[in-house]
């Protein structure tokens, strides 16, 4: 039986509360030309957990390290990383890993 690896990116931001809405609309502009943009960009997922009303969680998963990579050079990442640091606290340390598939 073979199995499969995913690259997992879980991006975490402390986002000011009056900022929250164009953070969000920064962010999801990034994962929706993520998944269209990229084939090796399998999910995008932009996350705001219960408990933390100014935290923003993204959850990437990509073929590989190099699609990652790939990632890193794009247009919409760019526009991104242009518009947030004004919307934020934090850009806490971006965590990696990997997801296995049957």
């Amino acid at each position: 039986m073979s199995h499969s690896q995913a690259f997992v990116v879980i991006a975490e931001f402390q986002v000011k509360p009056e900022k929250m809405d164009a953070f969000l609309e920064a962010a999801y502009n990034d994962a929706r030309h993520s998944v269209a943009d990229e084939p090796a960009c399998r999910q995008f997922d932009v996350i705001r957990p219960e408990a933390s009303s100014d935290t923003v969680l993204f959850y990437e998963v990509y073929d590989s390290r190099a699609a990652f990579d790939a990632h890193l050079e794009t247009l919409h990442l760019a526009r991104f990383r242009e518009a947030f640091p004004p919307l934020i606290v934090e850009e806490r340390p971006v965590r990696f890993s990997s997801r296995q598939y049957p």
